[in-house]
């Protein structure tokens, strides 16, 4: 029952006026786009606008250079989007009077476009940016990270994207504060039809023109890019139509221009020209552009693809110039041509290191670790329980996608949803089933946090399959690397943690997971969720002799020693098997420990093994220090009454960043061997 605290009497308060904070995006480009291309506005005069078709040209050259280099790029959405971005781009650098941010918000919520972003701005040299510069994407000397980061290119990227459907409601927010703040901006919002899935960008939607109605936002644009299409497949065909909801906007008071040719450079101009026109003239309704668009266009065999070619289509530069020549009709300005040719010469030289590099002394089975996730449910499957997977978009990434196979109709896709994805878990453990849901880790344990609770609250236990986890996936950026997923889990009642290092482990402790859960539930008991954390990377199937196997609940010595003890878990297992060799080459003594069950740490293995080694422990993860692994294993240790001298490795308060490869983040943020190594050499100085 709410307190009466009694009549509240209005206050004499100074006008409301918004802080000065300095802009620190780049201002208007002086220079043409060097790729131009003519179109007319709706006045019948000649706009100058960059060349869509050489904005993919240089996406593809861009993408090769990572790829080449070790990355995964994506090459669907932004060959959809570049008319859009190029049109929009033009209304907005065509502003004269002040800065072209002074005058529009920009929100790209479609992050994984954002490398046709760079290639759009780098022909107007926005920033100082060059075409070399857009060799560098992805990696770890670059600002161009693989979704937009304002923390690490503030000049660019005003709102950071990666995480679908985010964008829309910061938008919102945008366009609310111009309107306090009395400033006449335009908040441009450009969206995919995947990301419209997602129920935050629902909430706006319906908010959106809600709000604009009471006038109390300034004007509103939002550009949706539709093309049917997400990572995994066609959405129509795979999930459910998103027609409905497109052609609903207009009852929640959108005014909902539809452009049936996306790809149609003029057409898209005049749309945006015209919405900017309508926003302007009538604020109280928000304008919707839903723009038919084709993802992966520009090649016919990414076109009519499935999943749009959502990755880099052409492995490692092998076909880069035949690509490029099909992308610009034959007509590929000179300089591109001849660094389509140096990406290929590029290619070679690759090829025949890697023929020239010699046999490994002994064959490691090497699969990621997910393909254990698979086969655990496949064999729960065959012994009769009741397994069912419900996926947001990502089961190939996830290695679910090989369960969906192996046992048909046992499986659903409920879009790019994660919140959905987990609450309907939920619902189906409530009806006697044990579902699974799949995501990356940093998605499941952020947009999936609270339907986790509620999973548990509601006596409704879930099996997680959430991959990706900490630095592993490297190239997409910090919106995509999960540092804070063990904190934001493991002090949820009834919810296990559990951060796997290997296939073979990761098989048999979910296996496990699924028949205790089935075991308690048909006892009448709760039953606990259990949440796995796993890379992306290729690691041996098995880490270390197990003699043992892998009982549930338990650590594993992995490696014994006697002067200082290591303790890691999932992707940092074979780091810190490194780090003891490196020790032991000056003749230091490391045990190793796997600790999978990083919210109920196993003592009974952990503390005699601390205490043998005088207290010296250094705890070894791929998460920030506060809230982590190390901090709730030494706290576990502290409680019992254990002397310790402790180092921590992990990530301090930072964001991560785009690179080429986990390994090149874990040594630039002190995360490497050799930093453990030396974090344990310090302890016994």
């Amino acid at each position: 029952m709410a307190t009466d605290v009694g009549p509240v009497q209005s206050v004499e308060a100074p006008p409301l006026r918004p802080l000065k904070i300095p802009n620190r995006l780049a201002p208007t480009p002086k220079q043409a786009p060097k790729y131009p291309a003519k179109v007319r506005n709706l006045s019948g005069h000649e706009v100058v606008l960059a060349d869509p078709v050489m904005t993919r040209a240089l996406i593809a050259l861009m993408d090769t250079h990572a790829v080449i280099g070790g990355a995964a790029c994506h090459w669907g959405g932004p060959a959809a989007l570049a008319e859009i971005m190029s049109a929009i781009h033009g209304v907005m650098f065509a502003e004269t009077k002040r800065p072209w941010h002074e005058a529009y918000n920009f929100v790209n919520d479609a992050g994984h476009t954002e490398n046709g972003v760079y290639a759009l701005r780098a022909q107007y040299g926005f920033d100082g940016m060059t075409f070399d510069d857009l060799k560098k994407f992805r990696s770890i000397e670059s600002k161009l990270t693989g979704h937009g980061e304002s923390h690490l290119n503030p000049q660019g990227v005003f709102i950071s994207n990666g995480p679908l459907g985010s964008g829309i409601p910061v938008a919102q927010g945008l366009a609310l504060g111009d309107k306090l703040a009395q400033r006449d901006r335009v908040t441009f919002c450009v969206i995919s039809d995947g990301a419209c899935m997602e129920g935050e960008a629902k909430e706006a939607m319906a908010a959106i023109p809600g709000l604009a109605g009471r006038n109390e936002m300034n004007p509103f644009i939002l550009i949706v890019s539709d093309n049917d299409t997400k990572l995994s497949g066609r959405i129509s065909a795979d999930s459910f139509s998103m027609e409905p909801t497109f052609a609903g906007l207009a009852d929640l008071g959108w005014n909902v221009r539809p452009v049936k040719e996306g790809q149609n450079l003029e057409k898209v101009y005049q749309a945006v020209e015209q919405a900017v026109a309508e926003a302007k003239g009538d604020p109280r309704r928000p304008v919707c552009l839903w723009v038919k668009t084709i993802k992966g266009y520009g090649v016919k065999e990414t076109e009519k693809s499935s999943s749009g070619g959502h990755g880099f289509p052409l492995k490692d530069g092998e076909k880069i110039i035949q690509f490029v020549e099909e992308i610009t009709g034959g007509k590929t300005p000179a300089d591109l041509k001849s660094w389509a040719e140096s990406l290929r010469r590029d290619w070679e030289a690759k090829q025949q290191t890697k023929k020239a590099a010699p046999a490994g002394s002994a064959s490691v089975k090497k699969e990621k670790v997910q393909a254990g996730f698979a086969r655990a449910a496949v064999r729960a499957a065959q012994e009769g329980l009741p397994v069912v997977s419900i996926s947001a978009d990502l089961p190939g990434s996830t290695g679910v996608a090989a369960f969906q196979k192996a046992v048909p109709g046992r499986s659903f896709d409920i879009g790019v949803a994660e919140a959905n994805m987990v609450s309907t878990c939920t619902g189906l453990s409530k009806t006697g089933f044990l579902p699974v849901a799949d995501t990356f880790s940093q998605f499941g344990i952020t947009k999936g946090n609270l339907p986790i609770i509620m999973a548990a609250l509601s006596q409704g236990p879930i099996v997680g399959a959430f991959t990706h986890a900490g630095f592993q996936d490297a190239a997409d950026g910090a919106s995509h690397e999960a540092t804070t997923y063990f904190s934001a889990v493991s002090s949820i009642p009834h919810t296990l943690a559990i951060a796997v290092s290997c296939s073979e482990q990761a098989e048999a402790l979910m296996l496990g997971a699924f028949q205790r859960l089935a075991k308690e539930r048909e006892a009448g008991q709760d039953g606990e969720s259990a949440l796995f954390f796993a890379g992306r990377e290729d690691f041996p199937a098995r880490l270390g002799e197990r003699p043992e196997g892998y009982p549930w609940g338990k650590a594993t010595v992995l490696r014994p020693g006697k002067d200082v003890v290591l303790v890691a878990c999932g992707p940092m297992v074979p780091l810190a098997l490194e780090a003891a060799e490196i020790l032991a080459q000056a003749g230091k003594q490391a045990t190793v420990i796997d600790n999978p069950f990083v919210n109920r740490p196993d003592l009974g293995t952990i503390a005699p093994a601390v205490q043998a080694a005088g207290g010296r422990l250094v705890t070894i993860e791929d998460h920030q220090i506060v809230g982590g692994m190390g901090a709730m294993l030494v706290h576990a240790l502290a409680i019992q009454g254990i002397t310790l001298k402790t180092a921590a490795i992990g990530m301090k308060g930072e964001f991560g960043r785009s690179a080429y490869s986990a390994r090149e983040l874990y040594e630039h943020f002190g995360m490497g061997p050799k930093d453990i190594a030396q974090a344990a050499r310090k302890l016994s100085s």
